[in-house]
């Protein structure tokens, strides 16, 4: 048995986990992290894919605060596509298809080369308290290690239990074991638990696929990688294919529903309505004919492609009878059959914004864990509470970022005033100010938030700066500088204007110091500029709200006028200020009203713009 000694302790070798243990060793404190098996510290369980609609943005924040995520992705890249570029920019989001074995390889590279940071392997059982405050972890072979600090990110290893039609195992992901007395632990804590469920596709071996039937889907020529700080390294971008159920599909999936563990009732937990199995979208969309499927290489040296689109967890038979009808996979051959995993989490309304449990100084809670989905939603909770417990034990202030200052933020306090009934996954109609906090402008941001932390250096922040500054100077010659009757932000503002259109018409703004980058932010800036202002209103009244604080105190169930829906919301998930008791599910603004006048009873004098 081993006796460790550390001031932070991070449970979980994943995304979350990988995050917050890179944080709080950069951030100078001694730190460990356990995990069941060094092999798979950094793994990608299910999708070869970093990014994505909302997640895209997740990625660069984590980048320009100081984080890895995006720096792997590079590294691993295989293809890259900006998604949503018929739309605007505030929902253009990248995505790339990453190497699986070369984006877990770079991470465990990290970690083993990090000062103050060891791995060992284990699981832990328990969570050691002193005087009610967190001392400390005993692993399932009797071992403590003890700390000040413990971040707990299991991901989907708690009472964790796979699913292939009636068959059962063990596990949160195919070949690995699960943590059986952690969540009985935290429990007899007081903590409320939940079970929620996850699925992944048929992994099929790449030479038995019928290439020449499917579609090409071609990456970006010219791909800008994740990270802010590290250019894109030049290689051979890789193609990805499309195909597509069809009715023959269907009627197989009809034909096994009743063997599949969603709808037999074997499964307790709910999966993420926004990533549905192909049981679910046949069942759900009975109107649709078909549904697209992409096939995914997960690695260059791999055989194996990921059959995105049609998680499952059906009988292996039934498997086998689907794939064979999908055009192009009429031989394939299985390397691994999909499957659902059900696992406990812990209902995020009882942490607050750093991460923190309420009820338990020192426990942090960070990824899916917290009933959210997604590498990237993972690496961000991570992120934050790896910085915010090293900050702590330093007697530092929190890192707190606003729904205003990034996807992040919205993340974050989302998660504190949610009652999850499915894993939370971020979206660009998540974040009201995305105007604002678009893919393009993530260093602008928040680089400078990073530099006090430490984790960006100076050279960083100041290259950022000039950028910021080159772009204000822009936007300003191009309001004072005319060409003809206009002045040259008038010509930007015209519709389907572009940079060349401008260079080619006005002599000499060629010579402008701007690259391609800065040039599509001075347009966007200016394109969107009123609306922008009008996000820059709405930011300073929802902070004015936000300073109405709602006392650890308040009994709503004394405020006369409140419903009960409100009453039972509020008391659940605790609000902090009255303006995220607004942005809670069922809290009308009657409720808010209400709030108020109990506010102004308790001596409280300021005045609340109306919204």
């Amino acid at each position: 048995m081993r006796n460790l000694d550390s001031e932070l302790i991070v449970v979980g070798g994943g995304h979350a986990g990988c995050e917050a243990a890179l944080a709080a060793a950069r951030l100078g404190r001694e730190t460990i992290l356990v995990t069941l098996s060094e092999i798979t510290i950094g793994a990608l369980s299910c999708n070869p894919a970093i990014g994505g609609i909302g997640k895209g943005q997740l990625t660069r924040e984590i980048d320009a605060l100081g984080g890895v995520q995006a720096r792997i992705a590079d590294v691993a890249g295989l293809h890259y596509r900006m998604l949503n570029t018929s739309k605007g920019e505030a929902v253009q989001s990248l995505r790339a298809q990453v190497d699986k074995d070369v984006y877990s390889r770079e991470m465990r590279r990290l970690i083993a080369a990090q000062p103050r940071l060891r791995v060992i392997e284990g699981a832990v059982e328990d969570i050691h308290i002193v005087d009610g405050v967190v001392a400390g972890v005993q692993l399932e072979d009797g071992s403590t290690v003890t700390s000040r600090k413990v971040i707990l990110t299991n991901g989907t290893f708690l009472r964790a239990v796979m699913h292939v039609g009636e068959s059962q195992s063990e596990g949160g992901r195919i070949g690995e074991g699960t943590v059986r007395q952690l969540t009985g632990a935290l429990g007899g804590l007081g903590l409320e638990t939940g079970r929620l469920k996850t699925g992944t596709p048929p992994r099929l071996e790449r030479q038995s696929i019928d290439w020449a039937q499917l579609e090409v889907q071609e990456p970006d020529a010219n791909p800008t990688g994740f990270s802010h700080w590290v250019e894109l390294p030049e290689r051979q971008w890789m193609n990805c294919h499309v195909t597509r159920t069809d009715e023959s599909v269907h009627d197989v999936i009809r034909d096994y529903l009743h063997r599949s563990p969603m709808y037999s009732g074997q499964i307790e937990g709910v999966g993420p309505r926004y990533c549905p199995s192909i049981e679910d979208k046949v069942v759900r969309f009975p109107d649709r004919h078909g549904h697209t499927v992409h096939l995914e290489r997960e690695g260059l040296e791999s055989d194996s492609i990921y059959v995105n689109g049609i998680s499952t967890s059906l009988p292996a038979e039934a498997q086998e009878l689907m794939v064979a009808r999908i055009p192009g996979l009429e031989k394939a051959r299985f390397l691994r059959h999909g499957y659902a995993v059900e696992y406990d989490f812990f209902p995020p309304h009882q942490i607050g914004r750093t991460f923190e449990c309420q009820a338990l100084s020192g426990l942090y809670l960070a990824g899916q864990i917290c009933g959210t989905s997604g590498y990237e939603e993972a690496a961000a909770q991570g992120f934050l509470a790896g910085v915010n417990a090293a900050l702590d034990l330093t007697d530092q202030p929190p890192l707190i970022l606003g729904r205003d200052e990034a996807y992040m933020g919205v993340l974050a306090d989302d998660l504190v005033r949610c009652d999850p009934r499915e894993p939370y996954r971020m979206f660009t109609s998540r974040a009201e100010y995305r105007l604002m906090l678009r893919h393009d402008n993530a260093d602008l941001r928040l680089a400078e938030k990073g530099e006090k932390l430490g984790l960006i250096s100076s050279e960083q922040a100041d290259r950022v700066r000039s950028d910021q500054q080159k772009i204000t100077e822009a936007v300003s010659r191009l309001h004072g500088e005319r060409h003809g009757t206009r002045t040259l932000h008038e010509m930007m503002r015209i519709p389907g204007a572009t940079w060349s259109g401008l260079i080619d018409a006005v002599p000499g703004v060629e010579d402008w110091d701007l690259n391609e980058k800065l040039r599509d932010q001075v347009r966007v800036a200016v394109r969107y500029e009123s609306y922008i202002e009008r996000q820059q209103d709405e930011v300073a009244r929802m902070r004015r709200q936000e300073q109405w604080s709602l006392p650890s105190d308040l009994c709503y169930d004394t405020i006369p006028g409140l419903r009960n829906e409100a009453r039972d919301s509020l008391n659940r998930l605790n609000p902090d200020t009255i303006a995220s008791a607004q942005r809670i599910a069922g809290v009308s603004p009657a409720d808010i009203s209400c709030l108020m006048v109990a506010l102004r009873a308790r001596g409280v004098e300021q005045e609340l713009e109306p919204r």
